[in-house]
């Protein structure tokens, strides 16, 4: 809890993944991914419940074992891989409102796919949303220059052109406008943002900048990287903790 506003912690972890078969029980240096979610909640003192949303009976079972509830089955028709974000957490908030007989004021999304980050960047995005007023804050990262959008091409019938025809007049990287990604850390909203405006962006949506090496896992490759830049981060003997 902040001030009087009571906070919600979903990690959605369905079961389905096209990249990395059961993506969400992956192994992080030997740990699941879905259970350094629950070891980084219980770090996080102002998170008043924390819960996963899967479909699938494992995850549930190793969520719960690291730290997470699992009260609920997340539905069939809110388990495709073309489900977007918003309707999973209304369905998840409206789910524990019910069984807690409590309002949720805040709610925060914490993927699996994340496990770089650190409580203090869930902090921080939760602080900025409730000192700013924002209906939703995410966090950021600043896109490198060659991945920057008048620097991409397209390709057609191996004919290429500018993605956006702006770029064509770009010499030197300074001449970029910095543009920015989210990476996946947290996503933090209010309830009205969720409930009312369905959606996890609202009309003032923040971003709150990581300036950091951060890893969103898609494929076995961002795996890697991921262990590699977190062992390369901690003194030699440290390795993250198996949990039970």
């Amino acid at each position: 809890m902040i001030g009087m506003q009571r906070i919600l912690a979903v990690c959605p972890a369905r079961g389905g993944s096209k990249g990395i078969p059961l993506k969400n029980l992956a192994p992080f240096l030997g740990v699941p991914l879905v259970t350094r979610v629950g070891q980084l909640v219980g770090e996080i003192p102002i998170i008043d419940r924390a819960v996963v949303s899967t479909d699938h009976p494992e995850i549930a079972e190793i969520a719960k074992n690291s730290g997470l509830d699992a009260p609920f089955f997340r539905p069939p028709d809110l388990s495709g891989d073309r489900i977007s974000d918003a309707p999973v957490l209304i369905h998840a908030l409206e789910e524990m409102e019910y069984l807690d007989h409590v309002r949720y004021d805040i709610v925060v999304m914490l993927q699996p796919t994340s496990p770089l980050r650190r409580p203090e960047h869930v902090i921080r995005a939760i602080e900025m949303l409730v000192t700013g007023q924002w209906d939703a804050v995410w966090t950021v990262s600043e896109t490198d220059s060659k991945s920057h959008p008048l620097k991409q091409l397209t390709l057609d019938s191996g004919k290429i052109d500018y993605y956006d025809h702006n770029g064509s007049q770009i010499i030197a990287r300074q001449q970029l406008t910095p543009v920015y990604h989210r990476n996946g850390v947290a996503y933090v909203m209010t309830r009205n943002c969720l409930l009312h405006g369905r959606s996890i962006m609202g009309k003032r949506t923040g971003g709150l900048l990581l300036d950091e090496h951060l890893v969103s896992i898609d494929t076995m490759w961002d795996l890697k990287l991921a262990e590699f830049t977190f062992s390369s981060q901690q003194p030699s003997s440290t390795t993250p903790s198996q949990g039970t």
